[in-house]
């Protein structure tokens, strides 16, 4: 018999999980299937790799030897086919441009800069609620970058295999009906919104939480928040069901205002991803300054509010 990747795995979830019974398990094997494949891999091998008792299953010197192997090759083997996805997925060319994105307010300015750099380039956009989705297709070839948004100082997803660079930093912003008693005020204090249903668009990261902690640090706890699509949420806040929080960069919509939170208590991080090998890396820079940069210069100017708040507060804003 020749050994086989597959016989590799099956050694390291014996090891990892200590005991033929939960690696069978974790495989989807029946127990006296692993053990007969394992008895053909020592053989394969020359001698036991496994010492088995009442308490579980313990490597020999052999099956130290043979993990130690296992725990190179597999990873490598993994990121080849990883990088083998990406290269059939890319035109290395790069005549064309897919993008990724999580519903944020500079997306469509990206698609219409590139639109006019590059006008004979296809331009394709998958968004997602889910960064970490996002990171996936960026691993796997399918996008050529993301724009993506991460609260406060938490990391990117996938920070040790995809390069992120960040595009701005923003507040939080409260979205409020025209008609809101607090509409005509330059800024609101957290506790002045304690009785208030809120709404909010979904995502995998920490915001919910952040948000949370900071009603609680203001002395209330939000009677309910409402997690929707975008223009759900527009349509929540501009009928008085709820207020909204936003980013500062969120584009001026009718029946609706965007106002500045005191102390800006939440921040919000717009972050350009790609793969570092893949073809897309070679125009990551270009991406970063002159497309991404430049959408959330013209998302700033756009907004009725930011732009006055920020000369104040130059911690905030796009990246130097």
């Amino acid at each position: 018999m020749e050994l086989e990747l597959r016989h590799l795995r099956t050694v390291r979830a014996i090891a990892d999980t200590g005991s033929l019974t939960k690696a069978a398990a974790s495989l989807g094997l029946a127990q006296p299937a692993l053990s007969a494949q394992l008895r053909r891999i020592e053989k394969a091998l020359g001698g036991p790799l496994f010492d088995r008792d009442h308490t579980g299953s313990r490597p020999t010197p052999l099956g130290e030897l043979v993990l130690e192997r296992a725990r190179v090759v597999l990873p490598a083997v993994s990121e080849l086919q990883e990088e083998a996805v990406r290269f059939a997925h890319a035109r290395t060319a790069m005549e064309r441009f897919r993008l990724g994105g999580t519903h944020g307010p500079l997306l469509g300015g990206l698609v219409d800069r590139l639109a006019t750099a590059h006008p004979t380039a296809p331009v394709s956009t998958y968004t997602t609620w889910s960064v970490a989705e996002i990171a996936s297709l960026l691993i796997g070839g399918r996008l050529d970058f993301a724009l993506i948004g991460a609260c406060g100082e938490s990391p990117p997803p996938e920070p040790d295999r995809l390069s992120w660079r960040v595009v701005g930093v923003d507040p939080v912003f409260v979205m409020l009906p025209e008609s809101h008693p607090l509409a005509g005020r330059p800024e609101l204090e957290l506790s002045e919104l304690a009785d208030e249903c809120w709404v909010d668009v979904p995502g995998d990261g920490c915001f919910a939480d952040c948000f949370a902690t900071a009603c609680a640090r203001a002395g209330f706890t939000p009677a309910s928040v409402y997690e929707t699509d975008t223009a759900s949420v527009v349509h929540l806040v501009q009928v008085g069901r709820a207020v909204g929080l936003c980013r500062a960069t969120f584009p001026p919509t009718p029946g609706l205002v965007t106002r500045p939170i005191a102390g800006a208590p939440l921040s919000w991080r717009h972050l350009l991803g790609w793969h570092p090998r893949s073809p897309a890396a070679g125009r990551a820079a270009g991406m970063v300054g002159r497309h991404a940069g430049a959408a959330y210069a013209q998302a700033v100017e756009r907004s009725e509010s930011y732009p006055g708040w920020l000369a104040a507060h130059p911690r905030f804003g796009a990246a130097p």
